[in-house]
Parts: C-alpha cells; sequence; structure tokens
C-alpha cells in the first residue's frame, strides 16, 4: 500500500472543524478556539451540524459523517480538526466514502476515540492523519506551549521532524531494550481493541504498536491487553511505545487489584521487543502529535524517538 501525505498547513489556509464523535459540553470552547486559530492566521470553516445533540452523540451518523465527507470534498479546506473524542466515530466506519478521502488527501486530527476513524483510514487509504490536540479539549483555556510547539511543527514543516524533546528533558523508561524502525499504528487502548476483527482494523505486522487510554482499571487494561494477546497482534508487532494512562487505577481500597504497573510488565516483559512507556502522549496537558503510519525509530535502551521523516509533504 502508497503512503500518502497531506499537504502542510500555511498561514491564511482554512481548518475545517467537525465533530464525528460526542460534541462539546460547553459549545463556547468552539468560538474560544475558533479565535485562537484566526489569532494565529488561519480560517476556520465549522461543520453545518457541529452543535447538534443526539443523547451521547453529535448528531445522528448521518449528520456527522456529512460533515466529514463535505471536509473532505471542500477544496478550499486543508486541515480537519475534531473537536472533541467522546463515544461514536466507530458508528461511522462502515459509512464513510474511503475513496473521497483518498482523493482528497488532508490533515486529519484527533486522539482518543478518533483513533478508530484514523487507523481505518490508514488501512483503507495509506493516509497519514494526526494523533493530536483537538480544539475543544486542548485549545482553549491554559493552552500548553509543549503540546502547541510540537502539533504546529509537525503540520507546518515539511522537513524531517527528528528527535522529539520531552517535557523537561525526562527520559523515558523502558521495559524492554532495543533499536527498531518502522511505521506506527495504534492510539487508544479500548478503541484498538473494539475494533479486533473488523476489516478497518489495521495490519499490525512489523509495526510499532502506540497505545494510551484513560479512566479503565486494571482489570480492564488486562482483559483488552489479553484480547490484543489472542488476537496475536501483540507478537506481530516490532516495538511498543505506550504513552499515558491517565486515572487507571482501582478507586475501591476494599478490592483486590494488581497495580496498572503489573499488568503492562506481564504483557509486554515477555515479548522482548523494543518498549518505553510513560511517553508524552494521551489524555494529559504536555503531550507529542503522533503522525499514525509515519516511519519512525525507537532506541527504546536511550529512551528516544525520531520522526524519521517528515509528516506532510
Amino acid at each position: 500500500m502508497q503512503v500518502i501525505k497531506p499537504a502542510r498547513l500555511k498561514k491564511g489556509d482554512t481548518i475545517g472543524l467537525i465533530t464525528p464523535a460526542s460534541s462539546p459540553d460547553e459549545l463556547l470552547r468552539i468560538e474560544e478556539s475558533t479565535k485562537y486559530f484566526e489569532r494565529l492566521g488561519y480560517k476556520v470553516k465549522i461543520g453545518k451540524n457541529v452543535g447538534k445533540y443526539h443523547g451521547y452523540l453529535a448528531g445522528t451518523d448521518d449528520e456527522r459523517v456529512e460533515d466529514l465527507h463535505s471536509m473532505f470534498s471542500d477544496k478550499t479546506v486543508k486541515a480537519i480538526m475534531c473537536l472533541r473524542g467522546g463515544y461514536g466515530a466507530f458508528r461511522l466506519l462502515d459509512k464513510i466514502n474511503y475513496k473521497l478521502i483518498q482523493k482528497n488527501p488532508k490533515i486529519f486530527v484527533g486522539y482518543s476515540e478518533i483513533s478508530s476513524l484514523q487507523n481505518s483510514i490508514f488501512s483503507k487509504t495509506g493516509l497519514i492523519t494526526f494523533a493530536g490536540p483537538m480544539p475543544a479539549v486542548d485549545f482553549v483555556n491554559n493552552i500548553s506551549p509543549y503540546t502547541e510547539e510540537w502539533f504546529w511543527k509537525v503540520v507546518t514543516s515539511n522537513k524531517k521532524i527528528g528527535k522529539i524533546k520531552y517535557p523537561e528533558n525526562s527520559k523515558m523508561p523502558f521495559i524492554n531494550k532495543g533499536i527498531v524502525t518502522a511505521r506506527i499504528l495504534g492510539g487508544n487502548l479500548a478503541v484498538l481493541t473494539s475494533m479486533l476483527g473488523t476489516e478497518y482494523f489495521p495490519g499490525m505486522k512489523d509495526r510499532i504498536l502506540l497505545l494510551e487510554d484513560i479512566d479503565e482499571k486494571p482489570y480492564k487494561i488486562d482483559r483488552m491487553l489479553n484480547q490484543l494477546r489472542l488476537a496475536k497482534v501483540l507478537n506481530s508487532v516490532k516495538g511498543v511505545i505506550l504513552g499515558r494512562f491517565v486515572e487507571c487505577y482501582e478507586t475501591d481500597p476494599n478490592k483486590k487489584t494488581l497495580s496498572l504497573g503489573e499488568v503492562i510488565e506481564h504483557y509486554f516483559k515477555d515479548l522482548k521487543i523494543p518498549t518505553i512507556y510513560t511517553f508524552p502522549h494521551g489524555h494529559i496537558k504536555d503531550f507529542v502529535t503522533i503522525p499514525i503510519g509515519l516511519k519512525i525509530g525507537l532506541n527504546a535502551t536511550k529512551g528516544t524517538l525520531e520522526y524519521l521523516e517528515n509528516a506532510v509533504s
């Protein structure tokens, strides 16, 4: 499959905002993030169905997929950003026109639930997308300079990106040492396991697997990692990057539990492939934008990660 890189974002370009999963709880956040992009010199186009509600969804499936298709069809829109995650992007996977996306490759950004769209888009089209900040979550209130820096660097520069600098020059600990080069796929653990067995789950053989999650107790993380193991995903990848697992602990002091660390070590220690953890990506303030499908170099021994090419053309 040929890998497609979208065109880089330039000042004056139009950014399209959509809600393929849930709607922001406060619609004022849409206005605030719009002003942020306009201050930086970009134009903003808001999907016609943004602001709608259908239970926990941001409108019906048809409305949400209509916004996705219209942004990819619109020649003036150069980047598409998901305002937030939540739930519902899964429901669109078999309704998406992947040929339309392949013919109109653009920067597509989001994380968490949006992982389902990103991995299916790579699987079906070869387009590199971006596990990165979402306007109604990360580009309002106190915006992280670190998150900002890495996002704009990745989507505006067509030069090789190079090594990731971690917040406060921290070092990434490893579970297994080693050096590996491969394309990175993955994202949210709960989302990925829900895609297993479908035609939208990407081929993981010889890839580097990225995983992160939020608000899942250790036994649930255990169950999901075991599902990846039984589906032979874990023993087919060449390396693993574990992002942040936020609030993934047992809250009831009376319940017996394994720690998150014990669960993770159980599944990854014996794999004997390069594996790092606490990588700055996921539901945290300071995080790195990761181009899904990009060729990267992972040196788990030194705890370094390098983007070996440009993510945009």
